[in-house]
């Protein structure tokens, strides 16, 4: 723990951030660290939980409760407080290959699950982790440090986002020789075209953590698709195993009239160019602009918002964000208890920028879309959208009721549809013959991730769903152990 009497003594603090209107003229991170001897007080808040819940990561009515990597939290903020940044580097790297992507990127389920958080403000638990790490590059004490010994076994591991890369790094170090194969240009997956570069800095942070990888001995085979570019059935004779680590990445569409406009996409498609032109500096024709146009985003969550905040820094016209659920209550509401993660009203960065931008939050609740309607052209040019009501049908499932009178008519050249996924792009499963579970994902129990073919596992979104990046971080070295079991009949990884 850090200082005994500390929850009661310091408030919570967060590192101040550039103004909204000045951080949107560009696409650089907006958070500035705090000072060391503010890191260590907000350190010193950890309570002496008689059982801390903050590292135990499970799942409570749906949603992650606590750390999914296990994080030694309370340690680390003991060792903060006491100004040992070295032994709380080590500390946090026990359970965690990259904090620097989860200090940055996750929706912290441990700071919902604090036991402080009961009747205070919860420690600052993201923004320490993120400040050990970010020390660690600093004082260049994170470097490469390849196994000291080789087994001579290889393992293929299809795709290099989360799940891929941390199962890479893991078995890396029980000495296998493993080679990550990306359809991509870049290796990175969701961190390097998923999350804009606002959120996660790609050239500073994500390819830095990569470039290690590679020098410990992970290889990164880029611009291969499996099934494509090389035959599955290839890889299975050439390995000694084959970890699957793809995505949930076939996104939800939209089936009303008018879908078939131009100037509809899917979120994916435009973040992904965004970032791709901004590495490439704008020497590709990827990027869909959303410069001058009144831009409509269905669906919230991350995915929304970094579709917000990336449609402020083009230079969008207006935006408006349809979210189909109620507004969130402004504190937990009673079927909401700690420790489950709570579910509460926020301005998140996008809708904070929109907000200080043209106003008011952008987000129109409980209100779907209708039908689209375009111009001579074909161009979208207009959304029609109505108010609904959740109401219960005769099997007693909540399905949504248009009301009546509340129908509109909105302005959009630009809309991005960011309601989720449903599951992994199956042509490749369909060439290995994998067996699948009800909702197209990849049949692998979790904490054994072993599919129906012997040698071939599975983890991350592509056997759990769509989910958390921390979750994908918890099953890549879950899935490192089984195949290091697998290959060797025995482990020693975690």
């Amino acid at each position: 723990m850090g200082k005994a009497t500390g929850f009661i003594e310091y408030v919570r603090e967060l590192p101040p951030e550039l103004a909204p209107l000045e951080r949107v003229r560009n696409w650089d991170e907006f958070h500035f660290p705090l000072s060391e001897e503010k890191l260590k007080t907000q350190g010193a808040r950890c309570m002496d939980c008689g059982t801390p819940f903050c590292h135990t990561g499970i799942a409570i009515n749906g949603l992650a409760s606590g750390c999914p990597v296990n994080n030694l939290i309370p340690e680390w903020n003991d060792l903060v407080y006491r100004g040992l940044w070295h032994e709380a580097l080590e500390r946090l790297h026990k359970t965690n290959n990259f904090p620097e992507f989860t200090g940055r990127v996750c929706p912290a389920p441990c700071e919902g699950a604090c036991v402080l958080g009961i009747h205070n403000p919860p420690v600052t638990i993201k923004n320490i982790e993120c400040s050990i790490v970010d020390r660690g590059w600093e004082e260049g004490w994170i470097t490469a440090e390849p196994p000291e010994k080789r087994t001579g076994k290889t393992v293929a591991i299809i795709g290099s986002g989360p799940a891929g890369l941390s199962a890479a790094a893991q078995l890396n170090r029980a000495g296998h020789w493993v080679t990550v194969f990306e359809r991509a240009d870049r290796p990175g997956g969701l961190l390097m075209y998923g999350i804009p570069n606002m959120k996660l800095e790609k050239e500073r942070v994500v390819l830095r953590r990569i470039k290690l990888l590679e020098d410990e001995g992970v290889r990164f085979t880029c611009k291969t698709e499996i099934g494509k570019d090389l035959p599955a059935e290839q890889l299975l004779k050439e390995f000694d195993a084959v970890v699957l680590c793809t995505g949930a990445t076939k996104p939800r569409d939209l089936s009303i009239e008018g879908r078939e406009l131009k100037g509809i996409h899917f979120a994916m498609e435009f973040l992904t160019g965004n970032t791709k032109a901004l590495l490439d500096r704008h020497q590709n024709g990827s990027l869909i602009s959303a410069a001058g146009k009144d831009v409509i985003i269905i669906g919230g969550g991350d995915t929304g918002t970094d579709c917000v905040g990336t449609s402020l820094r083009h230079g969008c016209n207006s935006v408006v964000q349809l979210e189909i659920m109620p507004q969130p209550p402004l504190e937990r509401a009673a079927n909401n208890p700690w420790p489950e993660y709570p579910k509460v009203y926020k301005l998140d960065y996008g809708q904070e920028e929109a907000a200080a931008q043209f106003g008011a939050d952008p987000r129109a609740y409980l209100t779907t879309a209708t039908k689209f309607a375009g111009d001579e052209a074909g161009n979208v040019k207009a959304i029609h959208t109505v108010e609904i009501a959740w109401e219960r049908n005769a099997e007693g499932r909540f399905i949504p009721k248009h009301i009546p009178g509340t129908e509109q008519v909105r302005p959009a050249q630009l809309v991005l549809l960011a309601m989720g996924f449903l599951g992994p792009e199956q042509p490749l499963l369909d060439a290995l013959g994998l067996e699948r579970d009800q909702r197209s994902n990849i049949k692998a129990e979790y904490d054994q991730y072993a599919t129906s073919i012997p040698g071939v596992f599975a983890a991350g979104d592509c056997r759990r769903g769509q989910s958390l990046v921390v979750w994908a971080f918890n099953e890549g070295r879950g899935v490192a152990r089984e195949c290091d079991r697998y290959l060797m009949g025995n482990t020693d990884l975690p």
